[in-house]
C-alpha cells in the first residue's frame, strides 16, 4: 500500500473521530447547536466529495505515474 493512501486513511480516521466528538457536543447543546450542525454537515459533504473525486479520477492517476516532475 502506498504511503499516500496510508496517510489518507489516517486523516480520515482522525476526521471521523473529530466529527463524532463535535456532533456529541452539538447534540448536548441542542437548541444552540443546530446551525453548527448544518455547517458541519456541509463541510463533511464537501470533504467526502473531494476524497471521492480524487480516489476515482483515472486522469490524475495517469499524470501522477507518467509525467516527469
Amino acid at each position: 500500500m502506498a504511503l499516500d493512501k496510508i496517510a489518507l486513511i489516517c486523516v480520515l480516521v482522525v476526521v471521523g473521530v473529530w466529527c463524532s466528538v463535535m456532533l456529541t457536543g452539538i447534540v448536548a447543546t441542542f437548541p444552540y447547536g443546530l446551525p453548527v450542525l448544518g455547517v458541519v454537515a456541509v463541510v463533511g459533504y464537501f470533504f467526502y466529495r473531494v476524497i471521492r473525486d480524487r480516489l476515482g479520477n483515472a486522469e490524475d492517476d495517469y499524470y501522477e505515474k507518467n509525467v516527469e516532475k
